[in-house]
């Protein structure tokens, strides 16, 4: 044996790659800072642990650690990879830590982690990530640390981080995130730490936080936050939130009732001149207000008297009236915090009118101007007309509420900073041709919620680098044509809830790079069978709660990349078959629910299969479903309040459902004696043949172990 041993340590030491370093001992290899262009083929095969930091790989190839197949931990900081290859690290089934920090990767792409199932620990800080595919984390079920902080994160689209059923803590801070999907998290079940500190976030992100059932800590510092309304925050187990230097100016008394456990609230660094009693917040123990500019007059005294109440412990520290200033929140006695004739105390928000440094303007008469965050805000000022002056480093412009009623060419001159510019709400009936003419940076546009009925074809003239455009809430009929060929970057398109009435021929030309396309609530008829063909990128389509009669087929044609169909509250009674075909190989998320649907075709989901991750099915009236044995990577199903009926024929279903780790739903509508019972408590399948076969329709553990990712979705929203 000791003989052996020795051959084998000579064998690995004479393995060694020149650049390395390698202690066998310890089956460490080190490879710093060298002048590597590809990963060593030598090291030795039973290396645990490999530090290759501060070499230059710029791609990682499919199959590049094949060759160490016992690696525990990865290093390959500073590398300067630009590309993870699918199967990159395919066969490092035993690797718990990946670091690759500080590199200059763009995309994570679906299978690029493929291989690393008992990973633990992923350390991606630092590098230039735009976009992660669907499924990117999907084999990473043993993750518990994520680590994206640092990158160029604008969006985050629905189940984003699906597979990461054990992940406690999600770090993405020093990002550009704007928009969260509503399901951006509702694939973490076991998330207890989430940070989005030092984003662009305008405000909280309520719909998506509300998924985290167990999140304990969140930190959302450093965003610019203008306010808390009622119920903002609706987290079960949240204890400690961080909101420290936003731009916070209100926070409703009724921000906190849905988030009751909360006992650490962390708001210093903001605008706030005071706060209410907090309603609902019975387990708080600690406010920070440090930081604030506190008026500690009678205004302040419901507060105050609060804190005593509840016994909370606040700090900060009054700035105004002048007989208080400089006076801990503690040290004050209501009979001191009086209302009388004083100056309150100069707010970052509304600053003088006068030129400030690092800008190149003056903040206009009547809006407010953010030095730190670049931002300017005129909202519910009650103008009639766009004004001007502002800084020309401004890059968020503030504008809803306002009765604008149009936006005349060149409403926005000497802003080429400007990134984000919101306009809703202001009564607009007409976008101006070169109404955004000079905004080269701009990405998001905001119209929402005003009168817009048409746009002319050089309506964005000005605007290339447009991505995100909210025309939701309008006066549309018909989608403006022409008016998208000047937006080659559009990424995100929003037209729901106006009373488009059809799609035609040439409505979305331009729109090539177009990804999501929300036209819910409208009054579709018709979908054109080349009216979506411009979009050959799209991934999301939202056509609820419109009159489509059919399944618009003919139209999905050439859209390879769709990944979500959402078709529910259309009067769809019946599908035939292979209607889902054209996009069979992509779809992974598919909404049927609320139709009133009476028959499914036996072949209407041929083709779909196991990339189908979310079904909704609910709310329908057809008495039996077809086969889905195919759907074997279902995460969620909801068979909700669908009148199944529970005879024989409908055994192989009931079978199928044992054999999920998913709560479904489904209920029995007759025969009457099975009425109301859920289809798996339903004794009428009893004495159907083949009902003794128990082991067709007990699950079997060891062979979905590892192959579904439905395990831990037991609190699925089905």
């Amino acid at each position: 044996l000791f003989l052996l041993t020795v051959a084998l340590g000579e064998t690995a030491a004479a393995r060694c790659p020149a650049p390395c370093v390698c202690d066998n001992l310890r089956a460490r290899v080190l490879c710093l800072n060298g002048s590597l262009t590809a990963i060593p083929a030598a090291i030795p095969q039973l290396t645990k642990k490999l530090n290759l930091r501060g070499n230059s790989f710029t791609v990682i190839p499919a199959g590049a650690f094949l060759g160490t197949p016992y690696l525990t931990h990865l290093d390959l900081q500073r590398c300067k990879v630009e590309k993870l290859e699918e199967g990159a690290f395919r066969g490092l089934g035993r690797l718990v830590y990946l670091n690759l920090a500080s590199n200059d990767i763009a995309i994570l792409y679906q299978e690029s982690l493929d291989g690393l199932s008992s990973l633990q620990q992923l350390i991606l800080e630092g590098n230039r990530i735009e976009e992660i595919q669907p499924g990117a984390f999907g084999h990473l079920g043993s993750l518990t640390v994520l680590d994206l902080r640092a990158n160029a994160l604008v969006y985050l689209p629905d189940m984003v981080f699906q597979g990461l059923a054990v992940l406690r803590w999600l770090r993405l801070s020093h990002n550009t995130l704007h928009v969260l999907g509503s399901e951006a998290f509702a694939a973490l079940p076991a998330l207890h730490r989430l940070s989005l500190d030092h984003n662009e976030l305008q405000a909280l992100p309520g719909e998506a936080l509300a998924r985290l059932d167990g999140v304990t800590r969140l930190d959302m510092g450093h965003n610019p936050i203008t306010c808390l309304a009622e119920e903002a925050l609706a987290m079960a187990s949240l204890k400690h939130l961080f909101l420290d230097h936003a731009a916070l100016q209100d926070v409703a008394a009724e921000a906190f009732t849905r988030s009751p456990l909360l006992r650490t609230l962390d708001l210093h660094a903001n605008q706030l001149q005071g706060l209410p009693a907090l309603a609902g917040a019975g387990a708080l123990v600690r406010v920070n207000l440090a930081g604030n500019p506190l008026l500690c007059s009678c205004l302040l005294r419901p507060f105050h008297d609060w804190l005593v109440r509840e016994r909370v412990q606040a700090e900060g520290t009054c700035a105004a009236p002048a007989a208080l200033c400089g006076r801990t929140l503690d040290s004050l006695r209501p009979p001191e915090m009086r209302c009388g004739h004083h100056e309150p105390p100069p707010s970052p928000a509304a600053p003088p009118e006068q030129p400030r440094a690092g800008g190149s303007g003056q903040c206009p008469r009547g809006c407010s101007c953010s030095p730190d965050f670049h931002h300017g805000s005129c909202e519910n000022r009650g103008l009639q007309e766009i004004p001007q002056g502002f800084p020309r480093d401004t890059r968020l412009l503030d504008l809803r509420r306002n009765a604008f009623g149009m936006v005349p060419q060149g409403a926005f001159p000497d802003l080429k900073e400007l990134v984000s510019l919101h306009l809703q709400s202001c009564s607009i009936r007409a976008l101006h041709p070169g109404a955004l003419r000079g905004l080269e940076s701009l990405v998001y546009l905001y119209l929402t919620d005003n009168s817009l009925s048409t746009l002319a074809a050089t309506a964005f003239e000005g605007a290339p680098r447009l991505a995100y455009l909210n025309l939701d809430h309008n006066a549309f009929t018909r989608l403006p044509t022409g008016a998208f060929q000047l937006l080659p970057n559009l990424i995100s398109l929003h037209l729901q809830h106006n009373t488009i009435r059809e799609l035609a021929e040439g409505d979305l030309a331009g729109a090539g790079g177009l990804r999501w396309l929300y036209l819910a609530g409208n009054a579709i008829k018709h979908i054109a069978p080349t009216a979506l063909a411009p979009t050959v990128m799209l991934e999301k389509l939202h056509l609820e709660g419109n009159q489509l009669a059919e399944v618009p087929t003919a139209a999905l044609q050439g859209l390879p990349a769709l990944s979500e169909l959402k078709l529910s509250r259309n009067p769809i009674k019946r599908m035939g078959d292979g209607v889902f075909l054209p996009v069979a190989s992509s779809l992974q998320h598919l909404y049927l629910d609320n139709m009133g649907l009476q028959q499914i075709s036996p072949s209407a989901f041929t083709g779909l299969g196991p990339k189908i991750r979310s079904l909704y099915l609910e709310g329908n009236k057809m008495s039996s479903i077809p086969s889905m044995s195919n759907f074997t990577g279902l995460e969620i199903l909801n068979l909700r309040d669908v009148p199944f009926h529970c005879d024989c024929q409908l055994l192989p279903l009931r079978r199928w459902i044992d054999k999920l780790n998913l709560r479904v739903g489904a209920t029995c509508g007759s025969p009457t004696e099975a009425r109301g019972l859920k289809v798996k408590l339903s004794t009428t399948f009893q004495t159907c043949p083949g009902w003794g076969d128990k082991a067709a329709s007990k699950p079997s553990k060891k062979k979905r172990s590892g192959k579904s990712p439905a395990r831990g979705f037991k609190k699925s929203r089905a």
